[in-house]
């Protein structure tokens, strides 16, 4: 479950963390209204649960109640990465010298929790982590004694933190790596942290992830959950039990098991596209279940084609084609479909979605051509 920055401002807040003074706002005139609160200069923040929000044109600079209510007016109803802004933050800008990054999260490999800090803070931070690895340094606390404070002040060091802000810094390590495990997050960052002109330390944004299994022991973040229109086919997923992620592409994406759906990403990206989405509908692959799916997708308006791509090992491929056929007597796609049968029975399975005009490919890499050309000629 994810919240939104003010949200996990407030957390950081109550945890000793300093903050800008903000407020949220839903209306230009409640931005403006805000704004004149603070003083200037201020900063108008879209509030969507995901990143990106600065590149999309998400975050403003206003020196004035008429600024500020302009940006307002543009921000709200905004369309970022497939959400739409409902609401905005207006915090009072930070006059500062320069940016950090500083996030917990898990690395699966070592199977504990990694803090990570770097000076080039304000960007995303797997950019970094590409294009310069060297300058993140990471430690691995051993989480039954928790990150010591010898472990965070060899951190800094280790990041370059400069000389006067490593004692503080430190200190927000080991409160943000205490909150990782308070709030059951599975991701928990603050960028940029800012260190401001008289050197002192403040968050300037924050960003917190909770994992969906621990809701029933975190009454008060189960209360923060917000489910937006554009976020209802992620949560319909989720109740079906089927793992889905959106993506900013235009092939949607059915696929029985979570490696065969990763492989079907990677094939509609080598055939020239972009995947619309992650969609694992599990061990079966049911009338039910292959209807429910095509909804799920569908509702993204920005798909184009629909790749389903369906293994048969217990399952026989002509009945996942029957399936398929019965599914779509009661959901007639806007667009058209692309079905990859492999394993048991698939030779029979293709012939049926032949015989009723379905484009049907032997293989994956040629059903992800077909619905790659599909989508590019809507």
């Amino acid at each position: 479950m994810k919240i939104h920055e003010y949200q996990a401002k407030e957390i950081l807040a109550r945890a000793g963390i300093r903050i800008p003074e903000g407020r949220a706002a839903r209306t230009p005139d409640e931005v403006a209204a805000a704004a004149e609160a603070l003083g200037f200069p201020v900063v108008v923040k879209a509030q969507v649960h995901v990143g990106g929000r600065g590149k999309a044109g998400g975050v403003k600079l206003a020196a004035s109640p008429d600024e500020a209510k302009a940006h307002g007016a543009a921000i709200l109803g905004m369309d970022i990465k497939g959400l739409t802004v409902q609401k905005v933050y207006v915090e009072r800008a930070a006059d500062y010298a320069g940016e950090l990054y500083l996030g917990v999260t898990l690395d699966r490999d070592r199977r504990r929790p990694v803090v990570m800090l770097s000076t080039v803070g304000g960007m995303d931070i797997e950019e970094v982590a590409e294009a310069s690895p060297e300058k993140i340094a990471r430690a691995w606390p051993n989480p039954l004694f928790g990150l010591m404070g010898f472990e965070a002040r060899e951190l800094c060091l280790a990041a370059g933190v400069p000389q006067a802000q490593r004692a503080a810094v430190a200190e927000i390590a080991r409160t943000l790596y205490e909150q990782y495990f308070a709030t059951d997050a599975t991701l928990i960052e603050i960028n940029p942290l800012f260190i401001l002109r008289d050197g002192s330390i403040m968050a300037g944004d924050a960003k917190l992830d909770v994992d969906d299994n621990a809701l029933h022991r975190q009454a008060a973040l189960s209360a923060l959950k917000e489910v937006s229109p554009d976020e209802q086919a992620e949560e319909r997923a989720r109740e079906l039990g089927f793992s889905f992620v959106q993506l900013d592409g235009d092939v949607g994406i059915i696929g029985n098991g979570a490696g065969l759906v990763m492989g079907t990403l990677d094939a509609v990206r080598n055939a020239g596209g972009n995947a619309a989405n992650f969609l694992d509908v599990g061990g079966g692959a049911r009338e039910a279940v292959v209807k429910a799916a095509l909804e799920i997708v569908l509702a993204n308006k920005r798909v184009k084609s629909v790749l389903i791509n369906i293994f048969g090992g217990i399952t026989r491929g002509d009945e996942v084609a029957k399936g398929i056929l019965a599914a779509l007597e009661e959901t007639r796609p806007r667009v058209p479909l692309v079905i990859r049968l492999s394993g048991t029975a698939a030779a029979e399975g293709r012939a049926l979605l032949q015989s009723a005009r379905l484009a049907s490919r032997a293989t994956m890499d040629e059903a992800a051509a077909e619905a790659v050309r599909l989508a590019k000629s809507a």
